[in-house]
């Protein structure tokens, strides 16, 4: 399936999408990343990474509610498709027969 291949980053993006749980957005999918995934990384590159995913139909978004403050804006909640687990699983499965048998060098 062609859009199960994932670059670095937008296999980091899913992953965060899922360690942030249902109400992900752009600010807990970046602190995921820079946290867990200990790199630095800018909101620009996380929205533009969301968009390309949700084009390949590995990701939903939705209006969540406004904050609780006057004026305050409406978050876009993301959650992976079933096509977006399923192209993590598969990612994941390249990676570890690729690296099956590397274990000593690897460390």
């Amino acid at each position: 399936m062609p859009n199960d291949y994932l670059g670095e980053f937008e296999h980091l993006v899913l992953l965060a999408i899922l360690q942030s749980g249902p109400d992900a957005y752009g600010v807990p999918i970046r602190e995921q990343i820079e946290a867990r995934g200990e790199r630095d990384v800018s909101f620009g590159a996380v929205y533009a990474t969301l968009r390309r995913l949700e084009g390949k139909g590995l990701v939903v978004s939705e209006l969540g509610e406004p904050e609780p403050v006057q004026g305050g804006r409406a978050r876009k909640i993301v959650r992976l498709t079933e096509a977006g687990l399923e192209a993590l699983r598969a990612s994941r499965a390249r990676l570890e027969r690729m690296a099956d048998g590397l274990g000593e060098v690897l460390g």
